[in-house]
């Protein structure tokens, strides 16, 4: 996976990979609905505070694939 500047990652879920992002690309299959589950390994505080939110799913926009 290809780390942000920022230290963050960006996930991108498709049928095919975004150029460049392969390596941060989940598979779906085309028309096809999905889930997605996240588990947190060794959560600390913010987790059981809740004051870690996790962000929701974006639509990546500027894609010709995207409709």
């Amino acid at each position: 996976m290809t780390q942000n500047s920022d230290g963050s990652y960006d996930i991108f879920f498709g049928p095919e990979p975004l150029a460049g992002q392969e390596g941060n690309t989940i598979k779906t299959n085309p028309g096809e609905g999905f889930f997605v589950i996240f588990r947190f390994y060794g959560p600390t505080e913010p987790y059981y505070d809740k004051s870690y939110q996790l962000p929701n799913i974006e639509l990546v926009k500027g894609d010709a694939r995207v409709q």
